[in-house]
């Protein structure tokens, strides 16, 4: 009866880490065809943002609700591609109950190595995005500078960015 047991028990844990890779790839799959949207400036992009997901960019004036997303982000989308987000390394994690994934990610842009998180929720068979924060990775070495630039470029005359 133990042995049966132990097998029933290995049986359980293989089918679960089975079903946990089996969500990640799904969820990573998501992922990248929403990047993949973006890369070919197809409006089913902001299909996969829920309605009250909110997108937060690089710049600290960025954050946004989906349909406020999809307003600034229009001129982009007119042309053959917005923006091309190839991600290098992705780390997807699961809520017990398999409704809710958040997942990190490292990513090749135009703006060169950027960071980016999410948070995703099923949605019948499929995802939608609630939140997604897009950063640019700053090495420690160059951090100064960086902090150095922005504060002089914040502190000139005329300058009317700030949070929202």
């Amino acid at each position: 009866m133990k042995r049966l047991l132990l097998v029933f028990s290995l049986l359980l844990c293989s089918f679960a880490a089975h079903a946990d890779a089996s969500l990640k790839k799904q969820v990573n799959a998501f992922v990248d065809r929403w990047h993949d949207d973006a890369a070919h400036a197809r409006p089913a992009y902001f299909d996969k943002i829920a309605k009250d997901g909110i997108y937060i960019g690089t710049d600290k004036t960025e954050r946004w609700r989906r349909d406020e997303f999809k307003a600034w982000a229009k001129p982009y989308f007119q042309r053959k591609s917005a923006w091309a987000f190839k991600a290098q390394r992705r780390n997807v994690y699961a809520s017990e109950d398999g409704s809710v994934f958040w997942f990190d990610e490292l990513l090749d842009t135009q703006m060169g190595v950027c960071q980016a998180s999410g948070v995703l929720r099923r949605k019948g068979d499929s995802f939608e995005i609630v939140h997604y924060q897009l950063s640019m990775a700053v090495p420690n070495e160059v951090g100064g500078q960086v902090t150095r630039l922005i504060k002089d470029f914040e502190e000139k005359d005329g300058w009317k960015g700030g949070p929202k």
